[in-house]
């Protein structure tokens, strides 16, 4: 649910306003909200994904939406409305009508991201725009190297790459990607590091294994390289270990604490949702999350159980889009 793409170079900004004015014309079920929460659901939910078909945070909707669906007594549609990296989706679901029948799946991306890089030209306020039901997971960077890199801890990396001549290069996936701007932060903390952004994270990862690049920040799809020796794992950007690679200290463990970083999924309804509406979708969402079947699905791909209801989810909302901002504002990352 991490890196998305290029936030900076994929769409110009009349491609943007071109497929939000499409995405925001009237549609069924618009118009005014019908708090009545009494009988909901009465008809099909529609969720939207401001991703692509296949994508992680797709896949995650997919997963969930069928155990919801359980336990709501209908059904929940998922709709992808992918582009400007999450915002045409974002954009659809902050002018919906807050009556629970549209809702949004979503990953830091369209929130934090989105808005720490797009302060001025965002269609929409993160915070005051949604109304969060409950975030559902959180992703973990790991910290690679090539084998070939003389280090062996975080601190060993931080201390080599200040020897490299123009700073030790590490790929992402993209300019503006959670994945690069997890580089950031490590750079903020002291690192020499220099960014190299890729279209492709699959051609990073084949350039890392190959040495094309020295190093990488990157999600647990990197744990088998990890485990068969062909790069090592010098730390994760999370307050504690990861169960796939309980073997890699944290940041924090290296002293290092502000590059504590992690991607989300979260659901979240236009703002003015009713409390009995939102907190009906947050139980069907903790359900979802408590079964057996989605807790194995979702533990192999490597994510974590990050489960929060809708105040503690507004309130981590407030907290992440200030850290990112707070990233964007101390590097020389352009905005807008």
């Amino acid at each position: 649910m991490l890196g998305h793409g290029l936030l900076t170079r994929a769409w110009t900004g009349a491609r943007i306003a071109a497929a939000l004015a499409a995405a925001l014309l009237p549609h069924a079920g618009a118009g005014a909200a019908q708090p009545a929460a009494a009988g909901y659901p009465e008809r099909p939910i529609r969720v939207i994904v401001p991703f692509a078909a296949g994508s992680s945070t797709d896949i995650t909707a997919r997963r969930l939406t069928a155990r919801m669906a359980a336990t709501l007594g209908q059904s929940l549609v998922v709709e992808n409305r992918p582009g400007a990296v999450g915002q045409i989706g974002a954009a659809m679901t902050a002018q919906a009508a807050p009556d629970g029948y549209t809702v949004m799946l979503t990953a830091v991306s369209s929130q934090s991201l989105a808005a720490a890089l797009k302060p001025k030209s965002l269609p929409y306020d993160p915070i005051k725009d949604f109304t969060p039901i409950g975030r559902i997971f959180t992703t973990t960077n790991f910290v690679v190297v090539n084998p070939k890199v003389p280090a062996n801890s975080l601190r060993e990396l931080m201390a080599y790459s200040k020897t490299v001549p123009g700073g030790l290069s590490f790929g992402s996936g993209g300019q503006g990607s959670s994945n690069h701007l997890a580089g950031e932060a490590l750079k903020l903390a002291g690192a020499n590091v220099v960014h190299v952004p890729y279209n492709n994270v699959t051609q990073a990862i084949t350039d890392l294994l190959a040495g094309q690049i020295p190093m990488m920040i990157y999600t647990a799809a990197l744990v088998p390289y990890i485990k068969d020796g062909r790069i090592k794992a010098l730390a994760v950007t999370s307050p504690k270990r990861h169960p796939l690679a309980p073997e890699v200290p944290t940041v924090v463990e290296q002293g290092v604490p502000s590059a504590v970083v992690q991607g989300w999924s979260g659901l979240l309804g236009p703002a003015g949702l009713p409390a009995a509406i939102r907190d009906r979708l947050f139980g069907a969402l903790r359900e979802a999350m408590a079964d057996p079947g989605i807790v194995k699905s979702y533990t192999a791909d490597g994510q974590e159980n990050g489960l929060m209801d809708p105040a503690e989810f507004q309130a981590f909302l407030q907290r992440d889009l200030k850290m990112w901002k707070d990233i964007v504002a101390r590097s020389d990352i352009p905005t807008d």
